[in-house]
């Protein structure tokens, strides 16, 4: 029988006969650990595909449900005894569903707003500043204190709760141009602005400059766009292979030692425009040699001998696993290294390291109920740990467990170096902080 899928890119044979359906998976798999439908698991997943593959079943809205329950988390690639390598498959049955299967105009809808503001920063300011003013003018106290946020659709309630508290000098803050620190350059590297990060994390590229430059690395930040991990992520293919030759054109001609971004699931998808582009005549070669010097900046620095001198921080801190760096770009060890540095700061293994909090690209807002539940169960997992602060390295996931935090601080990995370094308390509030410059440690040009 003729396939269901059609012949653009569908998962390929070869890589579904990896799977030999032994179960390893079935631990780290969230939805597996949510409901224990084999259906939702990644090698139910798998058996489906291979149904679609021989014609026995369509693609239709009910095979498209278990696909859109997925997190596309990838811990099942890191537990993974066959070496399967679902990520690859996963990404490329989405296109195929977003192709085949009707979405209701709801869903349309609200996919579509996700993505005509996230990718774009601009858009996102202006989103930003309305954010400032639902916080700030009592609207949002308003809303939960009469019930009425209670009565609006999951997947809004969802959105709300996820709105960090947004700072006006985030909002305004630019990064860009050519950055050199005192002394004797040892790295000159180009570094990755982000589209969310740049809003609403401002602070945490600032800081992520501050260490590159105390640790002599060069800095250039051109002009850039989004680098097309949302879209890919959720199967929005054309979309996110656009995205991605823009930004490797944003970057060529830097000359540049590495690409250093800060955010997971951004560095998974840099990394993977080798692969992405590889049919492309025009992009193959240029998307080879960008992924190739992509780093995260745990990586980056685990790589540098420290020059910079770390003071003391005698706190308790959890870390938890961003998926697209524990399974994407297995990316452990580094960021664990990278904080040992700090005298004085205590590590904390989470429970469940594995499993996902539930953020995963759009998903804890396309699929609301379950990334709920999966961000409840990874906070009650990192409250066992009694921290007094949690960190992480990916926004998205910053932001779905401060939902359910209650007063415990979040940080990136990289603002406890930052703070290390210029011998500040991480956990103070912002305007008991030094009024530090963003760069002030450097000579810096251009805008």
């Amino acid at each position: 029988m003729p396939s269901a899928f059609d012949d653009h890119n569908p998962p390929r044979p070869e890589l579904l006969a990896d799977c030999v359906h032994c179960g390893f998976c079935l631990p780290t798999c969230p939805t597996y650990q949510l409901w224990g439908e084999e259906m939702d698991s990644p090698r139910g997943r798998i058996h489906l595909m291979n149904l679609a593959t021989e014609g026995q079943i369509a693609i239709d809205d009910s095979f498209a449900s278990h696909f859109d329950a997925c997190l596309g988390c990838m811990a099942c690639v890191s537990s993974c005894p066959s070496g399967v390598q679902y990520d690859q498959l996963i990404e490329a049955v989405r296109p195929q569903i977003n192709r085949a299967v009707p979405r209701s105009a709801a869903d349309c809808f609200f996919r579509a707003w996700i993505f005509a503001i996230f990718p774009y920063p601009g858009r996102l300011r202006l989103a930003a500043l309305g954010a400032w003013l639902y916080q700030r003018s009592g609207i949002r106290s308003l809303m939960h204190r009469s019930g009425l946020m209670d009565k609006l659709p999951a997947r809004l309630r969802a959105l709300e709760a996820l709105m960090p508290q947004v700072l006006l000098r985030n909002i305004a803050s630019r990064q860009r141009g050519l950055s050199t620190p005192v002394g004797e350059v040892r790295r000159r590297v180009a570094l990755v602005s982000g589209c969310i990060q740049q809003v609403f994390f401002a602070h945490v590229n600032q800081a992520t400059a501050r260490v590159l430059i105390a640790e002599g690395c060069e800095i250039v930040v051109p002009k850039q766009g989004c680098c097309g991990a949302l879209s890919v992520h959720a199967g929005r293919e054309e979309e996110g292979l656009a995205r991605a030759r823009k930004m490797i054109e944003s970057f060529e001609g830097l000359d540049v030692d590495d690409i250093v971004v800060n955010v997971a699931g951004c560095g998974s998808t840099l990394k993977e425009y080798g692969g992405l582009l590889a049919g492309d005549p025009q992009y193959s070669v240029r998307a080879a040699e960008f992924s190739a010097k992509v780093r995260d900046i745990s990586e980056l620095l685990a790589n540098l001998e420290p020059q910079a001198p770390r003071h003391p921080i005698a706190v308790r801190i959890a870390y938890h696993d961003a998926c697209h760096l524990a399974h994407g770009q297995q990316i452990r060890q580094q960021p664990r290294d990278v904080l040992r540095t700090i005298p004085q700061l205590e590590l904390l293994e989470v429970p469940e390291s594995e499993l996902c909090c539930g953020s995963a690209g759009i998903y804890n807002m396309v699929q609301p109920e379950a990334g709920e539940e999966l961000g409840k169960r990874k906070s009650a997992n990192i409250l066992g740990t009694r921290p007094d602060a949690v960190t992480t390295g990916n926004p998205g996931c910053l932001l779905q467990i401060a939902r359910y935090l209650d007063g415990v601080p979040l940080l990136h990995p990289i603002e406890l170096i930052d703070a290390s370094i210029r011998g500040v308390n991480p956990l103070a509030p912002a305007d008991l902080q030094p009024k530090t410059l963003p760069l002030r440690t450097a000579r810096a040009t251009g805008a």
